[in-house]
Order: structure tokens, then sequence, then C-alpha cells
């Protein structure tokens, strides 16, 4: 009775232990057996990752399988993948196919061995470019769609990508959109790393950052962020960052997809995010405590936080002395006011406030008006369109083409409607003053070609009094826009930034960054010291012994 009582413990616990190490050798298998069959690694079998690759990729025809085999007595069977039209022949043949066909390789005996030739390939034989060991199949898909070129040996469960790029791409040319009389006159293109090396080129501080990551789901497009570390704020950083990386789309071919993704406003008609081609341009915003973002496949460049006040200034204003660049500027401003309200205040003159006109300009106005069908509001729209419509062909039209339709265009098309008796005269000239007004703030074009329309409809129904209300709803739009956690107004809030908004002092007076852009290092210059055009004694000291020197002899 004992003995049976022992036993059944005995068998309990014996039981028991076993079914806990069992659990436990369980335990330990389970991370082993968890594998995505959607995203295969690579096998130690050569023909079949291939044919994996060959079915992911269509067995499209610019996809090259150069085979060849490895050791004295070429044993070992190889594959070099890669893009054709991607990358640099020589480059392929060079640097990758010669030495490897040169050294000395043995067939691997494990998987481990096979790993580690692929390590001494990568460390002592190709050793010059950009290389990386691949574990899956999907790495090996995406390197060489991006214009590696991947290597796969038979007995080897890893690949190896080696950079061999050397696709066709435009060169660093002027900007036409950006052009300046004086300053650098290079800009960026559509090749990400020739976007970076420029700003590289411009700021050699080791605080520049360059964070990359990949956005789109088919096109897989390089985003890079730069900022200068100290200077730019983590907030806006952190910002940027999370906007970015909380995409999930399809594609991104320019950055003009990135603006409509991460601005803060999409239904205001101001733009939150600004861009450029410029690499000054985009270096100097960099040093001010912004963020840029650079996409592959755009000359363009995003920069974050944007102010109102950017819009109107240009990469010349820095250039050119300061008292010509502050006229300049407020130059920019008086035509955004004519752009915007000089149609608008027509309207309103000569249709409910006659009296506010001169006499003798008054009877020249209504001469002019005279026999015209259409109320002065139908006149503007007409003529607006009409340049609109000159201005958009003149785009899309070949350029020398383009140029000739909108400028005999407009001629042509102004004196026939006058001659016509559709318009009078000096409706001509007020929307012919306006659209060339619109051209010298490029950046604000868009919101000024609604903006007005949007005043004059105000102004052709209720007079001055419209164009007043239009003005203080425009004041409180954009009192309520903010960029990455920045007021729109800032550079016009604060008494520090006003020495760089509607004017542009000395740039030995301009000692601080921007307030509210950048954070922690807020320092320019040192020492508020203006330029001083006299000698030093040491200098005069050597100008006279100089010259004594020279009449004694």
């Amino acid at each position: 009775m004992i003995w049976d009582l022992l036993q059944r413990k005995i068998g309990f616990y014996s039981h028991r232990q076993n079914s806990s190490t069992q659990q436990k050798s369980e335990k330990k298998q389970e991370p082993e057996k968890k594998k995505d069959p959607k995203d295969p690694e690579i096998t130690d079998q050569l023909e079949e990752n291939l044919t994996y690759i060959e079915n992911l990729l269509g067995k499209s025809g610019d996809i090259k399988i150069h085979r060849f085999r490895l050791g004295k007595n070429r044993e070992c069977p190889a594959a070099l993948l890669f893009v054709d039209g991607m990358i640099n022949q020589k480059v392929i043949s060079d640097e990758i196919l010669y030495p490897i066909l040169s050294m000395e390789y043995t067939v691997p005996s494990s998987r481990q061995d096979g790993r580690e030739r692929i390590s001494q390939l990568r460390e002592k034989v190709l050793c010059s470019g950009d290389t990386q060991i691949l574990l899956k199949l999907s790495q090996v898909a995406a390197g060489i769609l991006s214009g590696d070129a991947v290597l796969l040996v038979e007995e080897c469960a890893v690949g190896l990508s080696v950079s061999a790029k050397g696709w066709e791409k435009r060169g660093v040319t002027e900007p036409e959109t950006e052009s300046v009389v004086r300053g650098p006159r290079e800009g960026f293109t559509e090749n990400f790393r020739t976007n970076t090396s420029l700003l590289r080129r411009k700021i050699k501080s080791p605080s520049l950052r360059m964070e990359q990551m990949t956005i789109g789901r088919k096109t897989l497009t390089n985003v890079c962020i730069s900022y200068l570390e100290g200077v730019a704020n983590p907030q806006v950083v952190q910002e940027v960052r999370d906007r970015l990386s909380r995409l999930d789309v399809d594609s991104v071919l320019d950055a003009g997809y990135l603006e409509e993704y991460i601005e803060d406003s999409p239904f205001s008609i101001f733009a939150t995010v600004g861009y450029t081609e410029k690499p000054d341009v985009a270096a100097a915003k960099i040093l001010e405590g912004r963020v840029a973002i650079i996409t592959d496949g755009s000359p363009f460049v995003l920069t974050a936080p944007l102010l109102f006040i950017e819009t109107f200034q240009t990469a010349e204003d820095y250039y050119i002395r300061p008292l010509f660049a502050s006229l300049m500027r407020m130059l920019r401003y008086i035509a955004y006011f004519i752009s915007v309200f000089f149609p608008a205040i027509y309207i309103a003159l000569t249709t409910y406030h006659q009296e506010l006109i001169p006499t003798t300009l008054l009877l020249t106005i209504a001469s002019a008006r005279e026999g015209t069908p259409f109320p002065a509001f139908f006149e503007a729209l007409i003529m607006i369109f009409s340049f609109e419509i000159l201005r958009e062909a003149g785009l899309r039209l070949p350029r020398p083409v383009g140029q000739a339709v909108s400028i005999v265009g407009a001629l042509i098309m102004g004196d026939a409607a006058v001659s016509a008796g559709l318009v009078g005269a000096p409706m001509v000239i007020t929307i012919a003053l306006t659209t060339v007004a619109g051209f010298i703030v490029p950046e604000q074009n868009d919101s000024m070609s609604l903006l007005r329309l949007i005043t004059m409809a105000f102004a052709a129904a209720l007079g001055g009094y419209g164009i007043c209300l239009c003005f203080l709803g425009l004041l409180v739009h954009l009192g309520s826009l903010s960029s990455f956690g920045v007021t729109y107004f800032n550079g016009l809030s604060f008494s520090r930034d006003l020495e760089d908004s509607v004017v542009r002092m000395p740039l030995w007076f301009m000692t601080k960054r921007p307030a509210r852009i950048a954070k922690n290092d807020m320092t320019r210059r040192k020492f508020f010291i203006p330029p001083d055009p006299r000698p030093t004694a040491s200098a005069s000291g050597g100008m006279s012994n100089s010259g004594t020197e020279g009449d004694g002899s």
C-alpha cells in the first residue's frame, strides 16, 4: 500500500517535471518557428533564390541576372543581379566582377561557413564601395530596384549588396524660377545625393543632420530631413519627423506630394510650407533654425516653418546693399497690395464712390467707358480671365512660342477689346498693372489670384465697406494660421525680428537668429560692432614705414 502511494507520487512529480521541461523547450523553439511566408529569407540554394526574384519582379526585361562561377576550377555557381540603365557598367566590370573572379574561393561546407565567406568577401575584396549584408529576398529586390548590384552565391544563405548607381541625371544649373543678378547660380536637381551634397558644401558644420527615411509603398521614395542640431527647435524637428513617419501612401513623386500631406491648413489659400530650388536659400533657412525636407526626384526642397514675411524675401536681398534691399522689399509689399486690392478699389470708386475721384479724372474715365455694355465688375472679370488664359498658354507652350503668345496676345486682345467697346481703356490699364504687380511676388501668386476675385466681388456688392471687410477678414485669417507650431505673423510680432522683415538691416546689425524659430543657440554674431574703415595703428605704421623706404630708394 505504501509502496503504491510512493510510486504514484514519484510518477506525478516526474510527469510534472517532464511537462515543465517540455514547455520550456517549446518556448525556446517558438521564436525560431516564427517565419513570415510572405517575406522569406535567402536560402543556400542559388536557383531557388533566383526563381523567387524572377517571380517577384515579373521577369522584367531590364532586370539582368549575370551568372558566373567562382573558384580556381569554377565549381561554385554565383549570380549578380542589377537593373540595366540604373548602374554604372564600369563599376560592375572593374570593381565587382574582376575582383571576385580573381580571388581564390572554395565552396562553403556549412551555412555558417557561407556567411563567413560573404563577410570576408565584403571586408577584403569589395571594400571600396558601399556594401551591405542582406538576409531576406525582399531586401534583394529592394536593393536591385534602388540601383545597387546584389551578389548571390551557392551554399550561402545571405546576399551582398554593392553600390553601383550610375543612371543619367541632369547637371547643376541655375533655377529658372529663382534667377538672380548677384549671388550663387547653382540649383537643386532631381538627384537625391546631389542635393544633399550641395547642402553639405554650404554648411560644413558637424552639427548638420541628415535623417533619411523611405515613404511610399510602391515608389519607395527617399526623403531626407536636414536641420542644424542645437539651433533648430527640437519640437519642430520632432513634429516634422512625426508627420512624415505617419504617411502611409502608395507614391511620392515630387515634393509637392509631401507639402500637401504635412501642411497645417490644407484648406487655406496661403501656404504653410516653403520651397526653394537654390541651395544657398535652403542653407540660410537651416542656419536660422528651420528644417529642410529633401525629396528624391524633385528639384524643390521644402522648408518649415514658413512665415508670411518669407514670401516677400529673395536670396538677392542678402547679396546687395541693405538700403536697396529694403526699398525692394517695400516695393514688393506695395505690389502685393496693388495686385489684390487695386481692381476692387477701381470698381468701388466707379460704382459707389464717384465723389472721391477728382473731377478731371472722373470725366476721363466716364468718356472712356461711354458705350461699354458691361458694368465695371464684369469688365474686370473679362480682362482678368483673358490675361490668365494667355499666361497659362504661355507657360504650357514651348518657351519661344509661349513668350510670343503671352506678350503679343495681351497687346492684341487689349487693343481689340477697347476698339470693340467691350471694356474701357482705364480697366485695361488697371488689370495690366495688377497682373504685372503680381509677378513681383511669385510665391504669393496663387493666393493673390483668388483674393483679387474675392475683393472684387465684395467691392461690387458693398463698395468701400466691402473692401474694408475683406481687409479685416484677411488679417484675421492670417493671424489664425500657424506653421508647425509657429505663428504665421511671427516675423511682425517680435521687435527683434523687425530687423529682417519689412526692411533688411545690415548683416553686422543682425546678431540674433529669428525668435520662435531657433532654439538654444540664438547668436549669429557675438558683438554688435559696425565695420570700421579706419586703419589700425599697426597697419598705418606698416604703411608709413614702407612709404619711407620707398622714398629712400
